[in-house]
C-alpha cells in the first residue's frame, strides 16, 4: 500500500470527529476520476481522500502518483480487479476518519457544503445512521425501488425539495456512515459479488440496527461513464444484467422478512396515490 499525507501530520488530524474520509474506488476511466476529484477539491469541509485502484490500466495510477496539495491522499492499488464491494471494504480499512463517505468516481459535486449536509443528517435528532444523495422511500417485495418514490438531487432534474428526507434505501452513488456503525453491521456484504446489491443490503442492515436512512439536498451530477460495462470494463452488458438479477435475488432471500419497506406516512402514501391517478 502506498500512502501520502499532508505536511502537517495527517494521522493526528483525521482522528478528530470533525474530519471525514472520502473513499473512491476506481478502475480505469481516469478522465471521470479527474473531474470527480476536481469537484471534491471545492468541498468546504476538510477531509482525506482514500483511493482504492482496482488495477487500472490507464493514467489513473500516474495521476495519483503525482498527487500534491489538498486533500491529503491515501492510495492503495490492487494487482487485479477485485470488484467494487470488496474494494469498498478495503477503502474502509485504508481510511482513518470517524465518518466514511463512499462515492462513485463518475460523480461531480456542485455544492461545497455537501459533506456538511451529510454529516448534519447523522448528527441530527432523527437517529439517521446512513445518508446519501439518491434513494427510494419504498422498496417493493421483490427488492426493487418503487419508481415514484425515488428522491434525489441530481442537478439536471432534482426531485428532492426538502433539505432532508427519510428513505427506505440509499443508493450506492453516495453512502455516508460512521465507522462505528459500519463496523457494527459487519461492513459491506461481499457475498453479493462484484458490484450490485450492497447498497440496499447496507440500508436494511442500518435500519435493522435501529437507525434511519436519509437523502440530503446537495446537487450533484452522475456521469454514468460505463465503469462496469464500457470499453475496457470488466463485464459485458449481459453479464452485468445477470449479476444484477443474482444480487437482487440474494437481497430478497436475505431481507424478505423486511420487505416491502415503506417509510412514507399514511398521508404521504395517499397523496402519492392521488397524484398518480391525476
Amino acid at each position: 500500500m502506498k500512502s501520502a499525507s499532508g505536511p502537517t501530520g495527517m494521522a493526528s488530524a483525521v482522528s478528530s470527529p470533525a474530519i471525514v474520509s472520502v473513499v473512491l474506488v476506481v478502475h480505469n476511466q481516469s478522465a471521470l476520476t479527474r473531474a470527480c476529484v476536481a469537484s471534491l477539491r471545492r468541498t468546504r469541509r476538510p477531509f482525506e481522500l482514500c483511493v482504492v485502484d482496482n488495477a487500472s490500466r490507464d493514467d489513473t495510477e500516474a495521476d495519483f502518483a503525482h498527487w500534491s496539495g489538498a486533500p491529503p491522499l491515501r492510495y492503495h492499488r490492487n494487482t487485479e480487479n477485485v470488484g467494487l464491494i470488496r474494494a469498498l471494504n478495503q477503502g474502509a480499512r485504508l481510511a482513518v476518519g470517524d465518518r466514511l463517505c463512499f462515492i462513485h468516481n463518475d460523480t461531480e459535486m456542485f455544492d461545497s457544503a455537501w459533506l456538511d449536509k451529510l454529516d448534519n443528517a447523522l448528527t441530527s435528532e432523527k437517529r439517521v445512521g446512513l445518508a446519501g444523495l439518491y434513494g427510494a422511500r419504498r422498496l417493493r417485495r421483490n427488492g426493487r425501488y418503487a419508481g415514484r418514490t425515488i428522491v434525489h438531487c441530481l442537478a439536471e432534474r432534482p426531485t428532492l425539495i426538502r433539505p432532508v428526507v427519510e428513505v427506505a434505501a440509499v443508493d450506492g452513488v453516495c453512502l455516508f456512515i460512521s465507522r462505528a456503525l459500519l463496523h457494527e453491521v459487519g461492513g459491506f456484504d461481499e457475498d453479493y459479488g462484484f458490484f450490485h446489491g450492497y447498497d440496499r443490503d447496507l440500508s436494511l442492515a442500518v435500519r435493522a440496527a435501529g437507525y434511519r436512512c436519509a437523502v440530503v439536498n446537495a446537487p450533484f451530477a452522475h456521469r454514468g461513464g460505463g465503469t462496469r460495462t464500457g470499453t475496457g470494463a470488466p463485464v459485458t452488458v449481459a453479464n452485468d444484467l445477470a449479476q444484477r438479477r443474482e444480487a437482487l435475488a440474494r437481497f430478497v432471500n436475505k431481507w424478505g422478512h423486511a420487505l416491502p419497506a415503506d417509510v412514507r406516512t399514511l398521508r404521504e402514501r395517499l397523496a402519492d396515490r392521488l397524484r398518480r391517478r391525476g
